[in-house]
């Protein structure tokens, strides 16, 4: 049941922030939504930050297994790092309430020791996937293509988290597919 629970406050606490659009909701706010009593949130999480990570933590679990599944069905280099960059704007990612707890968790981690180490994991494995991927099409320029290419998923999550409109993966994979293939044409022109 604790597993339910923390479950049920996890995926009440990115409602919570995704319809206010930053981290300023309360606990019980979050325990109401999860229909528990803001003594068992707290009993759960000690607090609305260590609630949060949590969420976090979600996110990039799903996020994770939702990578991992795309890159075993792709085969080549170019399938596989279009698999990367498609599962980044995947439909249980790219959805409103998730951009704005990843707007806010950047945030956090401008002052949270636990949120800034979750987002160094993250970006790492991020970058890291992107250049392996990357290496047999463009060789040394691999780290320089990743490094553009994080910056622009990062900004196109922040473009969606400050637009009101509907949020639209597809599109936004589609941005980062014609950034990397102008890239992989001036390599290959060069």
């Amino acid at each position: 049941m604790e597993a339910i629970r923390r479950e049920e406050l996890v995926d009440a606490a990115i409602h919570e922030i995704g319809e206010r659009g930053s981290l300023n909701v309360t606990v019980g706010q979050i325990a109401k939504r999860a229909g528990v009593s803001p003594a068992l949130a707290f009993h759960y999480f000690k607090g609305k930050d260590q609630m949060f990570l949590a969420a976090m933590r979600s996110i990039l679990t799903v996020y994770g297994a939702e990578v991992r599944g795309a890159l075993v069905a792709a085969k080549r280099p170019e399938d596989r790092l279009e698999a990367l960059i498609r599962a980044s704007f995947g439909p249980s990612n790219f959805r409103h309430e998730v951009v704005a707890a990843w707007l806010n968790f950047y945030v956090l981690a401008l002052t949270d020791a636990g949120a800034r180490r979750l987002l160094t994991v993250y970006q790492r494995r991020l970058r890291s996937n992107l250049v392996h991927e990357l290496r047999p099409r463009a060789g040394d320029r691999a780290p320089a293509i990743a490094e553009r290419l994080v910056g622009l998923i990062d900004g196109l999550y922040l473009h969606a988290a400050l637009d009101t409109g509907d949020t639209d993966g597809k599109a936004a994979a589609e941005q980062v597919l014609a950034a990397l293939a102008c890239d992989l044409k001036q390599r290959d022109t060069e």
